[in-house]
This record gives structure tokens, C-alpha cells and sequence, in this order.
């Protein structure tokens, strides 16, 4: 079994015919230079956009509750 960071390709990366990371050489520095495939990019607007739905629903959840005990104070108090 391979460890966790291993460098060898997963079954999966071998399998698939699009890799999500794509490892040119960049030509000014000599070190690799990282660019993203076309599927990468797609799945991470789709992640983007989940991640801002979440974020809304949050916030509205908390402003929810905290109006909830807002009013259960007032009732406590004002018996």
C-alpha cells in the first residue's frame, strides 16, 4: 500500500484520461510550473458555488436564531 504522500500515480490517475493537474517546465525559472486542466477549473467554480450557498445559509441561520433568543429573552423578562 502506498503512503500518503506518495509520488506514485493512483489507480485512478492511471486510469483517467485527463489528469487534473497538468506539470509543464516553465521556461524563465527552470521549476515546474503549475496550470490547471479545463476539468479542474470546472469542478472548482462548481466547489466555489456550493461553498457560497453554504455561507449564505449559515448566516441566515445564525441571524434566524439569534432573533429566536432575542425574543425568548424579551417574553423571559417582561413577565
Amino acid at each position: 500500500m502506498a503512503s500518503k504522500h506518495s509520488f506514485e500515480t493512483s489507480w485512478a490517475d492511471q486510469w483517467d484520461p485527463q489528469p487534473l493537474y497538468i506539470h509543464p517546465i516553465a521556461p524563465d525559472t527552470g521549476k515546474p510550473a503549475l496550470k490547471l486542466s479545463g476539468k479542474f477549473e470546472e469542478k472548482l467554480d462548481k466547489v466555489k458555488v456550493v461553498a457560497s450557498i453554504g455561507v449564505d445559509k449559515v448566516k441566515t441561520g445564525a441571524a434566524v436564531g439569534l432573533h429566536w433568543i432575542k425574543d425568548k429573552y424579551k417574553k423571559a423578562t417582561h413577565k
